[in-house]
């Protein structure tokens, strides 16, 4: 049974992380700019704010789920602001002339910048909570257990996504030149400007 819940979890982490958003541009943004480890650190940020509503929508934390809800406004507003800060940063940054040599700091700053950015999304939850409620293993039910198992599953779902998407752009890296990567860059802050506006617009 916990094998079963696990894998659920897994196939929801993925297709919850799979389409192509704002984190998924800067994921392929910084592998690209500044290698395949920095690239790793934006996914692994990423897939860790999911594990953590996957959390509140499974074990039912109601408390925070409020906060979240009633403070779904202000997300909204500083995620946006921060997708045209960060989208506005990328467009106008200039390509090295190879990987930078990330450590300490970079990879910490890659970790928590994808962290909190993938938070500050609260209709996140919304999806988790109604495939949890329809599965029928949240806190009503008083299953913890089976639903940290499915929580476990959506973190390593998510974890495999990116895993996946930063080695393949790896792989093509020796096809980007110094004038295509600053395109990326160009293309890519546009995506994540855009992304800002959008967010704003849907307070």
């Amino acid at each position: 049974m916990e094998l079963l819940f696990l894998l659920k979890g897994m196939i929801l982490g993925f297709s919850i992380a799979a389409p192509v958003g704002p984190m998924g541009v800067l994921c392929i943004r910084r592998t690209l700019a500044n290698g395949m480890l920095n690239g790793f650190f934006t996914g692994f940020g990423t897939a860790s704010a999911d594990a953590v509503y996957g959390c509140i929508a499974a074990l039912g934390i109601t408390a925070i789920s409020s906060f979240l809800f009633d403070n779904r406004v202000f997300l909204h507003l500083f995620g946006g602001l921060f997708l045209l800060y960060l989208g506005y940063s990328t467009f106008r940054a200039i390509p090295a002339d190879k990987a930078a040599a990330v450590e300490g700091k970079g990879l910490f700053g890659a970790y928590i910048s994808a962290f909190f950015l993938t938070l500050t999304n609260p209709a996140t939850i919304m999806s988790f909570a109604a495939v949890f409620a329809g599965l029928g293993i949240g806190a009503a039910d008083g299953d913890y257990r089976l639903a940290s198992w499915m929580v476990f599953g959506v973190f390593i779902g998510s974890l495999v996504w990116w895993l996946i998407l930063i080695t393949s752009v790896n792989l093509f890296r020796s096809r980007f030149t110094q004038d295509k990567l600053k395109r990326v860059n160009q293309l890519s802050g546009s995506i994540i400007f855009g992304f800002g506006i959008l967010s704003l617009f849907s307070i």
